[in-house]
């Protein structure tokens, strides 16, 4: 392979990761990202099962744990705030709903392209046209000069470009799960001691979910509002129509949802989108290949989106370079290694949305009695094969090149 420029787009999880591992073995790997800088903060994800071990063989653990949010558990809460059901961290030997190591998506995002010194990185841009040939691939970008690459990895998440440019409209890929969900962070220290280290969720009918946990930072709160719905036609780019139409589900609905109403309003890291999956017959065409949520989104439900990006981008890069460059035998074999792992970990758990957000208040009590059983048989080995999909994959050892 005498090119080793390779383009990735997306500076999320996904992305920053796998120009670590293209540069570590002798590529040279750019990173494209619309955002103009990177994104700080957003919601805790986990470190769990295979993707642990990506990040321990990056030598990143030591300082990951220093970033990590002090959780004591996932806990349901009733209208009046009190615990209805709890799983401590402990229960799942810290592979649970809430995972020993769990740290937000920003301050994970940040470590890995810190770890990425001397990979370029073009900042409010994104990839416009993609034309492939015999011997590479003529980038055009919305800002930057057209440009050449032996390859293009599309990690930009769930309405990924690259994915759309290479292999057609997003409706035939993503499969919507029946609902939608929010985040943003709270900047209330009444609050943040108010939930005294657990991650608080709160269901009321109609499919209503609103939930806070710990931030990193004192006073911090991490909040959510999700919501069972079918199709929306809603803008997703209009975060004013989001906001309102939040606003006006969930005003009045119990708990400290008109807390969280409130700081919604003006929260400057406010995100919206639906709860989905994407699936795809290959994983690559041609010069181009997906990885993390634009390949294969599990959906926030499953808690496995990180691992996923994690290990993918140590396979993909590994299989690169085991293949000498030679990408379509790396990619056949990225696919053999991914596609049984994508599989387990895009199965649901139990209920799938309709467990996380039960329709009527029946259903809410029977979530909550499910929830302080899942420590007992028969629930418990139900639970623990769902937990132990994180590490249901070999990681090959790939030997790296001496100067690395």
């Amino acid at each position: 392979m005498e090119n080793t420029d390779i383009l990735i787009s997306g500076a999320g999880i996904a992305g920053p990761a796998l120009a670590y591992w293209l540069r570590r073995h002798g590529f040279n790997p750019t990173v494209v990202e619309r955002a103009p800088a990177p994104r700080p903060g957003g919601q805790a994800v986990d470190l769990r099962g295979a993707g642990r071990t990506v990040i321990e063989r990056m030598g990143l653990m030591e300082r990951a744990r220093t970033l990590c949010v002090e959780q004591r558990g996932i806990a349901l809460v009733d209208t009046r705030g009190r615990h209805t059901a709890r799983v401590p961290v402990e229960l799942f030997e810290g592979e649970g709903i809430v995972s020993e190591l769990e740290i937000l998506r920003g301050d994970l995002a940040d470590l890995l392209r810190e770890a990425t010194d001397g990979v370029e990185y073009l900042w409010d841009d994104t990839v416009t046209a993609l034309d492939q040939d015999a011997a590479g691939v003529t980038v055009r970008f919305e800002r930057s000069p057209a440009r050449r690459f032996a390859l293009v990895i599309g990690a930009d998440g769930l309405h990924s470009v690259v994915r759309r440019l290479a292999f057609g409209p997003e409706r035939d890929h993503y499969r919507p799960l029946g609902g939608y969900h929010s985040w943003f962070t709270v900047h209330d220290p009444a609050l943040a001691r108010d939930l005294d280290s657990w991650f608080l969720m709160y269901n009321a009918p109609g499919g209503l979910v609103a939930a806070a946990r710990p931030g990193r930072l004192p006073g911090e709160v991490k909040a959510s509002l999700g919501f069972r719905s079918g199709p929306l036609d809603l803008d997703r780019r209009d975060d004013t129509a989001q906001r309102r139409l939040l606003a006006a589900r969930f005003a009045g609905t119990g708990w400290e949802v008109d807390r969280l109403l409130t700081a919604m309003a003006t929260a400057d890291d406010f995100a919206f989108d639906s709860f989905g999956q994407i699936h795809l017959e290959r994983y690559s065409r041609g010069r181009v290949a997906l990885l993390g949520d634009a390949g294969y989104s599990p959906s926030p439900i499953t808690g496995l989106g990180t691992s996923l990006a994690l290990v993918g981008a140590y396979l993909l890069a590994g299989e690169l370079a085991s293949a000498a460059g030679d990408f379509r035998t790396a990619y056949a074999r990225y696919e053999e290694l991914m596609r049984p792992y994508v599989t387990r970990a895009q199965e649901l758990p139990p209920g799938g949305v309709n467990g996380y957000a039960p329709d009527s208040a029946l259903m809410i009590r029977l979530r909550a009695a499910s929830m302080r059983w899942m420590g007992r048989w028969p629930l418990r080995p139900i639970l623990a094969a769902q937990f132990a999909k994180a590490g249901a994959i070999a990681l090959p050892d790939y030997p790296l090149p001496a100067h690395a």
